[in-house]
Parts: structure tokens; sequence; C-alpha cells
């Protein structure tokens, strides 16, 4: 197999003008319909970047994934999880990020991409309570360009309208008796959405 390995090259294989749409959709802030957008999605992929690698984490809440501080600003929570805390340690070690944000049913993707700090002030965790709960930290991305992504992956995927697929794909407890051959993928399984219920925030 040959790969790509220059520019040249690569602009070789790409060869056709940008879209002239693909350059006006870039802001440098969030306009007030990147704002509606960024409000209204309870979803997000946050990327990292840090010495052992890249990291992608899923981030959402039941009302907005992040909060909007102000047009140049976001601040998302860090709600509980497994404290593998790897996009944290990446954000302390180099602050660039990028947030994809999604809304069911939309074919079009919201992308920001910036610089990131944590903050464990408990002005701004105390912003974020869920019933009776703050995160550890928030994360302040400040914002270097957001955009929104063409829809033509979405639509290839069909991702909002084939329903349910999960029944084809293995379960976590299963992935984990897969690495640990005595581990009980069945109870895990089980018993994880009542364990969840009270880890959410």
């Amino acid at each position: 197999m040959k790969f790509i390995e220059t520019l040249r090259d690569l602009e070789t294989v790409y060869d056709a003008e940008i879209v002239p749409a693909a350059l006006t959709k870039v802001a440098d802030h969030l306009t007030p319909l990147y704002r509606t957008w960024v409000e209204a999605a309870r979803f997000c992929i946050l990327t990292t970047v840090g010495p052992e690698g890249t990291d992608g984490s899923p981030r959402g809440d039941d009302g907005p994934v992040v909060r909007v501080l102000d047009a140049r600003t976001l601040a998302l929570p860090d709600w509980r999880g497994n404290n593998r805390i790897d996009s944290l340690r990446n954000i302390v070690r180099d602050g660039r990020v990028s947030l994809m944000f999604m809304v069911p049913g939309s074919n079009n993707v919201v992308r920001v991409n910036g610089t990131a700090r944590l903050t464990a002030d408990p002005e701004m965790t105390e912003r974020f309570e869920q019933r009776g709960k703050h995160p550890r930290s928030v994360i302040i991305v400040e914002i270097g360009e957001v955009y929104y992504q063409c829809a033509k992956a979405l639509m290839r995927s069909g991702l909002w309208v084939r329903g349910d697929e999960s029944a084809r794909v293995p379960t976590a407890g299963q992935m984990n008796r897969e690495m640990d051959a005595g581990f009980d993928a069945e109870t895990y399984d089980r018993t994880y959405p009542d364990r969840a219920k009270g880890r959410m925030w």
C-alpha cells in the first residue's frame, strides 16, 4: 500500500477548488445562530491531545451540555465518570481542544476548535448544580473558530433514521469479559443502569 506522505501529494489527490461556503461559514466567536445551536445541544464529543496521543470523550447532560459564558467562551462541566481523567490530563499539559456538538434529528454538526483550561473554583462548579451535586472541575474553552460541518456524513450513515441497532453490538460487560475471562458480564450489564443512576452527576 502506498501512503500519501507530503502535502503536495495530498493536494494532488484533492485537486478541486474549496467549496466557498466551507470558508464563509467559519466564525471566530459564537454568532447568534451558532449560539442557538450550541445551547440546544445536550451531547458533544471533546477531543484533546497530549504526550501519549489524542483522546476523544463523549460528554452529555439533560440540558445544554455547555454553558455559554460569552461569545468567545464556553464552560463544560466534568461530571462523574470512571476517574481515568485522560482528557483532563491532556488539557493541563496541552490546551488544544475540539468540540463536536450534535442535536438529535439534525444532520448538521457544529464544531468548535480552541484552547482550554481547567478550574475547580467553587464559584464556577456551583453554577452547574444538578440534583444537589456539582462537577469536580469545569473545562473553560476559549473559542478559536466555530463552524458547522456539512450534513453528508450523517446522511450517509442514516444515524437518526435507522432506529435502535444496539442488539448488533457487544455490551460493556461482554467487552470487559473479552479482556478478563473471569469477569461477570451478565451481572455487570444487568445491574449497571441502577448503579449508574446514583452516579449520573
